[in-house]
């Protein structure tokens, strides 16, 4: 099944629950799911942890790439723009954790004295977990086990329980290891939160045409830079991005919807429907038409 990313009002994104009114997310995917093994990258509030089951992938945060192998993981915090890969087509089975940081801040001092503090740290955007490097292995082997049970009795009644109690332990172990701040006061940089702007953009606009100059102006920088922060954090171009957001939609659409190919390329911002198949093609390995039909 195609895998969608949908915006709030901030141009993060919205994360789905599993359950009405705690906000958790849990769930198990494939990189394949992703055109050309790569999904969009984003951001949202929430603190995300990836537990790889089989495979491996390349992890992009903020423009730094560490690879993940089978039992490995990653912490990342929030507010950092994200996303797993394949730059050789390698499939990965993984699991996808999400807990929105309100879930620990019951009364302000828990917020103040223990959330904030890991949050904001500008040395700590995200933390492998490699659990067979000591001598981490403990911490680390202890946060990967309690989150793939936790995955495993996500349909129990007391499901957001668990969570609760197990977000708190897993926070305290990331806390206690995560290296001292030196920079506080400075934990998002100003390219960062220009990036989210552009990409934000394109995610809210991608139905229409969109010009370098738009894209660049969005983040209110030249196109030269636009270019270059795009080629840092993405290793891509805009227009890249874009397409590759584009065909990303029209997944979810060739998969949930009885739309016809040409009505999808126009409402994903393709120019014709020709273009589309070509793209889509080049990028997927079959025709978008061959796509439908195997996903079905």
């Amino acid at each position: 099944m195609a895998v969608s990313i949908t915006l709030n009002d901030d141009r993060s994104e919205k994360i789905r629950y599993n359950y009405p009114g705690y906000p958790i997310y849990m769930r198990e995917a494939l990189l394949s799911q992703y055109p050309e093994y790569r999904a969009p990258s984003h951001w949202h509030d929430d603190i995300e942890f990836i537990c790889v089951l089989s495979g491996g992938m390349k992890y992009n945060i903020n423009g730094e790439i560490v690879n993940l192998k089978k039992g490995e993981g990653i912490f990342v915090n929030s507010g950092q723009m994200h996303s797993g890969f394949s730059d050789d087509g390698q499939e990965c089975g993984f699991l996808c954790l999400l807990f929105h940081p309100m879930l620990l801040c019951s009364v302000f001092p828990y917020e103040n004295d223990f959330v904030t503090p890991l949050i904001q740290n500008s040395r700590t955007p995200y933390l492998l977990l490699c659990p067979e490097q000591a001598p981490a292995a403990a911490w680390q082997q202890e946060i990967l086990s309690r989150l793939r049970l936790l995955y495993r009795n996500r349909n129990s009644h007391t499901a957001p329980l668990r969570a609760l109690s197990s977000f708190a332990l897993i926070w305290s172990l990331l806390l206690e290891h995560a290296p001292a701040d030196t920079a506080k006061g400075k934990w998002q940089s100003q390219d960062l939160t220009i990036v989210k702007n552009m990409t934000g953009f394109i995610q809210k606009n991608y139905r229409k045409k969109i010009s370098l100059a738009e894209i660049a102006s969005s983040g209110a920088v030249g196109q030269s830079k636009c270019c270059r922060l795009f080629a840092r954090y993405f290793s891509q171009s805009p227009n890249e991005y874009l397409n590759h957001y584009r065909l990303s939609k029209s997944l979810d659409l060739l998969h949930n919807t009885d739309m016809s190919v040409t009505e999808i390329a126009l409402s994903v911002g393709f120019g014709g429907a020709s273009y589309f198949a070509e793209t889509f093609r080049k990028r997927m390995g079959i025709s978008p038409t061959e796509f439908r039909r195997q996903d079905q």
